[in-house]
């Protein structure tokens, strides 16, 4: 008999297929929908300046995991109820408002042009992102949910027609694939 091997952190590294930063901030956590499964990809403070500095963003001081995990949940509620059809509760919206609120007050503003604000830290340029993609009315109707199973990821779709369906076709797709032909198969067969 032999052990399934589950990933952990040391295992697996952040993906950055998401199509916006903020989407694969949200997704720094494996199998989100799948608690058998679920992994963080972002373990330590080392992890997320790597991860930030693979995103592209330019604010490069951390601030506390635990206010980085916090924005993570408010957005993951906020862009679950996105892709769901329904209003995001609440609780989540005032979070949201407060995240973004600091984030403007901790900003510094160059006397230059074009204005353009600049981040104190990466939760502070995660917060002005994630105000300006859920500002962005045409971004907001092309945020999706990953169907495949147990993952929950969010990305934006930029197919021609509309339809992606999952993150990756090469893996979730692939799964699915998989999946379909066996079940096609065992019926047939």
């Amino acid at each position: 008999m032999t052990e399934e091997r589950r990933p952990t952190t040391e295992t697996i590294e952040p993906s950055h297929i998401a199509g916006h930063p903020v989407l694969d901030f949200v997704n720094t956590v494996a199998w989100r929908t799948d608690d058998s499964r679920r992994a963080e990809r972002v373990p330590d403070a080392a992890a997320w300046t790597r991860w930030a500095a693979a995103a592209g963003l330019s604010a490069t001081a951390l601030p506390d995991e635990a206010a980085l995990h916090g924005l993570r949940d408010v957005l993951t509620a906020v862009l679950d109820a996105l892709a769901g059809g329904t209003a995001p509760a609440p609780r989540a919206w005032d979070a949201l408002r407060k995240s973004t609120l600091a984030a403007r007050e901790h900003a510094g503003l160059p006397r230059a042009f074009p204005l353009r604000l600049i981040p104190a830290t990466v939760y502070d340029e995660i917060a002005l992102q994630a105000e300006e993609l859920l500002g962005d009315t045409h971004a907001l109707s092309r945020v999706r949910r990953c169907e495949g199973m147990g993952c929950g990821w969010f990305f934006l779709d930029r197919s021609r027609n509309g339809a992606r369906r999952w993150c990756s076709s090469g893996d979730c797709g692939n799964r699915d694939r998989a999946r379909r032909h066996y079940a096609r198969t065992r019926r047939a067969g």
